[in-house]
Protein backbone atom coordinates (compact mmCIF):
# COMPACT_ATOMS: atom_id res chain seq x y z
CA UNK A 1 0.00 0.00 0.00
CA UNK A 2 1.87 3.86 -0.78
CA UNK A 3 1.27 6.20 0.96
CA UNK A 4 -2.14 7.72 -0.83
CA UNK A 5 -3.73 4.88 -0.69
CA UNK A 6 -3.28 5.03 3.51
CA UNK A 7 -4.37 8.48 3.34
CA UNK A 8 -7.71 7.90 1.21
CA UNK A 9 -8.35 5.02 3.54
CA UNK A 10 -7.83 6.99 6.82
CA UNK A 11 -10.01 9.78 5.05
CA UNK A 12 -12.60 7.28 4.56
CA UNK A 13 -12.85 5.90 8.32
CA UNK A 14 -13.02 9.45 9.31
CA UNK A 15 -15.97 10.41 6.85
CA UNK A 16 -17.81 7.33 7.91
CA UNK A 17 -17.10 7.90 11.79
CA UNK A 18 -18.58 11.06 11.20
CA UNK A 19 -22.08 10.02 9.53
CA UNK A 20 -22.31 7.73 12.25
CA UNK A 21 -21.70 10.58 14.40
CA UNK A 22 -24.63 12.42 12.64
CA UNK A 23 -26.63 9.50 12.34
CA UNK A 24 -26.26 9.10 16.17
CA UNK A 25 -26.93 12.96 17.38
CA UNK A 26 -30.54 12.10 15.10
CA UNK A 27 -31.05 9.07 17.34
CA UNK A 28 -30.65 11.35 20.76
CA UNK A 29 -32.96 13.86 19.36
CA UNK A 30 -35.54 10.75 18.54
CA UNK A 31 -35.36 9.50 21.74
CA UNK A 32 -34.42 12.52 24.05
CA UNK A 33 -38.32 13.07 23.86
CA UNK A 34 -39.01 9.95 26.20
CA UNK A 35 -39.22 10.11 29.65
CA UNK A 36 -36.95 7.29 31.57
CA UNK A 37 -34.82 4.99 30.91
CA UNK A 38 -34.92 5.62 27.30
CA UNK A 39 -33.98 9.21 27.70
CA UNK A 40 -30.28 7.88 29.93
CA UNK A 41 -29.90 4.98 27.49
CA UNK A 42 -29.88 7.45 25.16
CA UNK A 43 -27.56 10.03 26.75
CA UNK A 44 -25.16 6.68 26.40
CA UNK A 45 -25.06 6.11 23.12
CA UNK A 46 -24.44 9.77 22.28
CA UNK A 47 -21.75 9.91 24.03
CA UNK A 48 -19.89 6.69 23.10
CA UNK A 49 -21.34 7.29 19.61
CA UNK A 50 -20.13 11.07 18.63
CA UNK A 51 -16.48 10.23 20.68
CA UNK A 52 -15.52 7.26 17.49
CA UNK A 53 -14.75 9.65 15.19
CA UNK A 54 -13.63 12.45 17.51
CA UNK A 55 -11.18 9.93 18.62
CA UNK A 56 -9.70 8.91 15.14
CA UNK A 57 -9.50 12.55 14.27
CA UNK A 58 -7.23 13.20 17.24
CA UNK A 59 -5.37 9.96 16.23
CA UNK A 60 -4.62 11.56 12.57
CA UNK A 61 -2.30 14.40 14.50
CA UNK A 62 -0.76 11.84 17.24
CA UNK A 63 2.42 12.64 18.73
CA UNK A 64 3.72 9.05 18.10
CA UNK A 65 2.91 5.55 17.06
CA UNK A 66 2.17 4.73 20.66
CA UNK A 67 -0.14 7.76 20.74
CA UNK A 68 -1.73 6.81 17.57
CA UNK A 69 -2.36 3.57 18.70
CA UNK A 70 -3.92 4.54 21.99
CA UNK A 71 -6.29 6.79 20.42
CA UNK A 72 -7.36 4.68 17.62
CA UNK A 73 -8.12 1.75 21.02
CA UNK A 74 -9.78 4.79 22.50
CA UNK A 75 -12.35 4.89 19.22
CA UNK A 76 -12.38 1.03 19.24
CA UNK A 77 -13.81 0.82 22.83
CA UNK A 78 -16.09 3.74 22.13
CA UNK A 79 -17.29 1.64 19.09
CA UNK A 80 -18.16 -1.68 21.03
CA UNK A 81 -19.92 0.53 23.66
CA UNK A 82 -22.01 2.41 21.68
CA UNK A 83 -23.20 -1.08 19.89
CA UNK A 84 -23.93 -2.58 23.07
CA UNK A 85 -26.35 0.94 23.99
CA UNK A 86 -27.73 0.02 20.85
CA UNK A 87 -28.85 -3.61 21.41
CA UNK A 88 -29.45 -2.52 24.87
CA UNK A 89 -32.41 0.24 23.37
CA UNK A 90 -33.52 -3.14 21.31
CA UNK A 91 -33.73 -5.48 23.79
CA UNK A 92 -35.54 -3.08 25.93
CA UNK A 93 -38.04 -1.81 23.40
CA UNK A 94 -36.79 1.72 23.82
CA UNK A 95 -36.18 2.02 20.26
CA UNK A 96 -37.82 -1.01 17.55
CA UNK A 97 -35.04 -3.13 16.42
CA UNK A 98 -36.11 -2.91 12.67
CA UNK A 99 -35.51 1.24 13.76
CA UNK A 100 -31.64 1.09 14.74
CA UNK A 101 -30.93 -2.90 12.84
CA UNK A 102 -28.26 -0.84 10.29
CA UNK A 103 -27.18 1.65 12.70
CA UNK A 104 -25.90 -1.49 15.05
CA UNK A 105 -24.68 -3.28 12.25
CA UNK A 106 -22.74 -0.04 11.32
CA UNK A 107 -21.53 0.25 14.82
CA UNK A 108 -20.18 -3.72 14.82
CA UNK A 109 -18.50 -2.89 11.01
CA UNK A 110 -16.68 0.37 12.86
CA UNK A 111 -15.46 -2.02 15.62
CA UNK A 112 -14.00 -4.55 12.85
CA UNK A 113 -12.07 -2.17 11.03
CA UNK A 114 -11.17 -0.29 14.00
CA UNK A 115 -9.78 -3.54 15.52
CA UNK A 116 -7.95 -4.36 12.22
CA UNK A 117 -6.20 -0.77 12.27
CA UNK A 118 -5.27 -1.15 15.93
CA UNK A 119 -3.58 -4.83 15.49
CA UNK A 120 -1.79 -3.65 12.10
CA UNK A 121 -0.28 -0.72 13.89
CA UNK A 122 0.77 -2.62 16.51
CA UNK A 123 2.36 -5.29 14.19
CA UNK A 124 3.84 -2.88 12.37
CA UNK A 125 5.15 -1.34 15.62
CA UNK A 126 6.48 -5.01 16.30
CA UNK A 127 8.79 -5.45 13.60
CA UNK A 128 10.47 -2.38 13.76
CA UNK A 129 11.03 -2.73 17.43
CA UNK A 130 12.22 -6.38 16.32
CA UNK A 131 14.49 -5.26 13.18
CA UNK A 132 16.11 -2.21 15.45
CA UNK A 133 17.01 -5.10 17.83
CA UNK A 134 18.57 -7.58 15.24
Amino acid sequence: MNENEGKYQERDIQERTFAFACRIVRLYEFIAKSRGAGEILGRQVLRSGTSIGANLEEATGAQSKADFISKCNIALKEARETYYWLRLLTETDVVAADKLSDLAEEANELVAILTTIVRTSRDGRKSRVNKSNS
